[in-house]
């Protein structure tokens, strides 16, 4: 059996649908993966902490991509730093200058991103972005708007973890549900766009799944597990 490399989303991924709390028997099948030989890496919007913690208690691979590709942790105190938090403020108080209701959302310390409630325009901040020429994206995980260093997504550090671990594309699976995620699939020589995903979403996939968040991740890896037993 060849060693595969699982680059899996957290939110509307191995949640359960709707809510936040991780469905359990998703996170047990990922461990089964993790146990037969293969990585299983989270890549989220969430900080790199939040995820390296949850593949410290779930069983999984110790490292992790958070904050949209801006930072990779593969130790308790090491991380790599990909995104450039100044450059995020800066765009954050020209937003809130510009717009109303554009708030940060409380979430776990991040180190190279901003975070803001779901609560104005997402178009409308783009124009200013583009208007204002600042060198930053903004985008919708569906769980937040993030706002990130231009040129940093979940491909880009994802492709960083590759590098660090001598991962080949080939032996990439990507999994998630969200446009954040399409970034991701293109790292990857296999994606698979869980059922709770957009038609946008599951178009950017190489394989598409019915069942939604955890229960679509269970889906996903009985489809794979024949080609997985091949190799």
């Amino acid at each position: 059996m060849k060693q595969k490399t699982f680059a899996v989303d957290i939110d509307g991924t191995i949640t359960e649908n709707g809510g936040g709390r991780i469905h359990l028997e998703a996170l047990s099948a990922l461990r089964h993966m993790t146990n037969m030989g293969h990585n299983v890496i989270f890549v989220t919007g969430r900080s790199s902490v939040e995820g390296f913690l949850l593949s410290m208690f779930g069983g999984t691979t110790s490292a992790s991509v958070g904050e949209n590709g801006g930072c990779i942790t593969l130790e308790t105190n090491k991380h790599i730093l990909l995104g450039d938090m100044e450059q995020c403020q800066n765009a954050l108080h020209i937003l809130q200058s510009e717009i109303k209701n554009v708030v940060e959302k409380p979430v776990f310390p991040r180190m190279t991103e901003v975070v803001l409630e779901r609560t104005f325009d997402l178009d409308s901040a783009k124009n200013i972005i583009q208007e204002k020429g600042l060198d930053v994206v903004l985008s919708d995980s569906q769980y937040a708007y993030h706002v990130n260093s231009h040129g940093i997504d979940k491909g880009t550090g994802f492709k960083k973890m590759m590098k660090l671990l001598s991962i080949s594309k080939d032996d990439v699976i990507a999994i998630g549900d969200s446009a954040t995620d399409i970034p991701l699939f293109k790292a990857a020589h296999t994606s698979v766009a869980l059922g709770n995903a957009s038609e946008y979403v599951r178009d950017a996939a190489t394989i598409t799944v019915s069942a939604v968040a955890g229960d679509g991740v269970i889906e996903a890896l009985d489809t794979l597990a024949s080609s997985l037993s091949e190799d």
